[in-house]
């Protein structure tokens, strides 16, 4: 019933109602998705952006496969760290890891605000074929990081640049600054790593 009514108070702009209405339906039934998503937009209208942050990143985790949420997600951690007065001009939404091609987009990159995650890979390199679908699916899974992926054979300048000769080398950079290198790393290692800093970043 009182979803109904918070249906009802979203449809009037009535965004405060709406939110008192979500609130009540999730305490008496906590796993309510609908009322959780609707809540959030709500917060999103009333330029809460701590609890639409917060309220997204649970349904991010109950719904990991749907875009719409993990974008809304996206634009509520943008919108949260401008009203905290950060930077967030070249923030956009992911799902796609990006070919790196000289050295001056990876320099451009790498001083861009945010996280940006790079690869270091090999066509050939059997490890690299391994774990390039996981990088693919962190990527989906992190839309506010940036991917990036630099094929060594095809960009030996850029490996140089980064000291790079072992592929599969992972390189995160938060802000400008690099904050982890992991050389062959298992796949719970990328894994952990990549999700520290896509909390970190929020």
């Amino acid at each position: 019933m009182t979803f109904l009514r918070a249906a009802c108070w979203s449809k009037l702009g009535r965004w405060a109602k709406a939110v008192e209405d979500c609130s009540e339906a999730l305490r008496v039934q906590p796993n309510y998705t609908k009322a959780l998503l609707r809540r959030a937009a709500s917060y999103a209208k009333l330029e809460r952006w701590a609890d639409c942050v917060r309220d997204y990143e649970v349904l991010r985790k109950d719904l990991p496969g749907d875009t719409e949420v993990a974008e809304s997600l996206f634009h509520a951690q943008v919108a949260l760290k401008t009203a905290r007065g950060e930077v967030v001009s070249n923030m956009k939404f992911g799902g796609v890891v990006e070919e790196i091609i000289s050295l001056e987009q990876l320099q451009d990159v790498i001083r861009s605000p945010g996280v940006s995650v790079l690869y270091f890979m090999a066509t050939m390199n059997k490890q690299c074929a391994q774990i390039t679908p996981s990088v693919d699916s962190l990527c989906s899974e992190c839309p506010a990081l940036n991917f990036l992926k630099v094929n060594v054979d095809e960009r030996p300048l850029v490996a140089s640049a980064e000291n790079v000769r072992v592929v599969p080398s992972f390189k995160i950079y938060k802000d400008g600054t690099r904050v982890k290198e992991m050389v062959c790393p298992s796949l719970q290692v990328l894994r952990y790593s990549v999700r520290h800093y896509a909390v970190s970043s929020s």
